[in-house]
């Protein structure tokens, strides 16, 4: 149902977010999160534009998010990098139809809401504080290492 795009995205802010404030540089997140590292330097670009997260170079750089995880959304991670497309008009644009959606369009449109409404009611805290015996995407917490 959502891009590629959009997975890679979400694994990335969840592990943003379960550093925050520390920041992380493209090769930490790629292999915590097991995204290949040229296509997340992609999806963190549409993300720094976006201003969903930072990018500082230099020591001590690296991404980050811009806001706390208790105040951004699963919504605002996937509308920047590839939005949710509700059905405005008919999809086969029969004139008859027009805005006036069939009952199948409407009902593909109304679930579509229900699907940005749960992304806007949900923030990344909310995600990394869920109880679980399953945590998100990668081994979370990181286990410190040994030695």
């Amino acid at each position: 149902m959502f891009s590629q795009t959009v997975e890679y995205a979400l694994r990335a802010v969840v592990h943003l977010a379960s550093n925050s404030p520390a920041a992380q540089t493209t090769e930490e997140i790629a292999r915590a999160t097991k995204v290949p590292q040229a296509y997340l330097s992609k999806v963190l670009q549409g993300l720094v534009a976006a201003g969903v997260v930072r990018s500082q170079r230099g020591l001590g750089g690296g991404i980050s998010l811009v806001k706390k995880p208790s105040e951004l959304t699963i919504l605002e991670v996937v509308n920047a990098v590839d939005p949710i497309q509700r059905i405005k008009t008919c999809p086969l644009a029969l004139a008859s139809h027009g805005v006036r959606l069939c009952p199948l369009h409407f009902r593909v449109d109304r679930a579509l809401a229900m699907v940005e409404d749960a992304f806007r009611a949900t923030t990344l805290q909310e995600i990394i504080d869920e109880p679980t015996e399953s945590f998100p995407l990668c081994e979370f917490p990181p286990r410190k290492a040994e030695g």
